[in-house]
């Protein structure tokens, strides 16, 4: 050690410790082999799903078992999208649109309706499979947002053989290609850590507007009602992206920042276990986002709903949000702001 500092000394131009681009290369390395298997995992849930669909009218009696295998792999394609979406959504937009955008989002793209829901265009991705495959268990107020909706078809099993065919091929087939191409781009290359570090910034941001949404029936994965299941899963993907820039962030930055994002880490991992299931807490009938009453603050959902708020509010300097910004000054990417 006494040598390597005598060295060290005798040499300026060598640097005693790693410089910000080895940090830099040490993160897209990990980046590219964390988010890469999930991404592979990505693909082979879509295959999965393909290859467990009938080719066949579903029959919601002699398919059960078959509808229910489906929706499992479906989960497991959710699972493996929301570890990653973060760090990829930013870098490849177009792809993160194809796979990810709601109904009312694609109906816009669309300037209509998609009047054959199981074809491979117009609303496909995760969401369009999503609303096929729970189509008999949508709750009402996502069925009564949604009719309002120009172009709105309203959501159904296929009901003919080549129906199920083109849900089986197409439709799904579309997904398979888009998780494989994204697979394939996420190379070290395409890889700017900087954009995806504030893109886990947004993504914690987005919380709040994921809890929003609940409560008119608009939000992400509002078919099979598992919100709660995305913010899980988003956190989940956030921390672990989050962990590759630690050792950066130690190198760097003096101060507490890195304590209090791992709290508040805690604190929101520990507020979602507290509620079972995947749904979120039932919405009071005379909810508001924009003002909601005390009496409704002190139910279930509103106090989730606070804590969420609270917690990542970028308008608050104790928020995550706010915390992750300071770590981006750190390390010389720009910060997050909300559009």
């Amino acid at each position: 050690m006494k040598l390597l500092c005598v060295v060290c000394a005798a040499a300026p131009l060598v640097a005693c410790g790693k410089s910000d681009d080895d940090y830099k290369t040490e993160v897209v390395t990990a980046m590219h082999a964390s988010i890469g298997s999930d991404l592979a995992e990505l693909a082979a849930a879509s295959r999965e799903l393909q290859m467990l669909a009938p080719a066949h009218a579903w029959n919601p009696t002699t398919d059960a078992s078959a509808i229910a295998a489906m929706r499992q792999a479906w989960l497991r394609a959710r699972v493996a999208y929301e570890l990653v979406e973060g760090a990829t959504a930013p870098l490849f937009p177009d792809i993160d649109f194809a796979m990810d955008a709601r109904y009312d989002d694609y109906l816009v793209e669309l300037g209509g309706a998609d009047t054959d829901p199981f074809d491979g265009v117009g609303v496909t991705g995760m969401h369009g499979i999503e609303r096929i495959l729970f189509a008999p268990d949508i709750r009402a107020e996502v069925l009564a947002f949604e009719s309002t909706l120009p172009g709105y078809v309203k959501p159904a099993y296929p009901t003919t053989d080549a129906e199920a065919m083109r849900f089986k091929t197409e439709l799904v087939g579309q997904l398979i290609t888009d998780a494989e191409d994204l697979h394939a781009q996420w190379q070290p290359a395409a890889i700017d850590i900087g954009t995806a570090y504030i893109g886990l910034v947004g993504l914690m941001n987005e919380q709040r507007e994921k809890v929003n949404l609940a409560a008119t029936g608009e939000e992400e994965s509002r078919y099979a009602n598992v919100t709660l299941f995305d913010l899980r899963n988003n956190l989940a993907g956030t921390r672990k992206a989050y962990e590759l820039f630690r050792a950066w962030i130690d190198a760097k930055n003096g101060d507490a920042t890195d304590v209090a994002i791992q709290a508040k880490f805690d604190g929101l991992v520990a507020l979602y276990a507290a509620t079972p299931g995947d749904a979120l807490p039932p919405v009071p009938e005379t909810w508001s986002s924009d003002a909601p009453s005390a009496t409704d603050l002190a139910s279930p959902f509103g106090r989730l709903w606070q804590e969420v708020h609270d917690a990542v509010d970028p308008t608050r300097s104790d928020s995550v949000v706010s915390h992750m910004n300071h770590i981006a000054d750190v390390l010389g990417f720009p910060q997050f702001a909300e559009e």
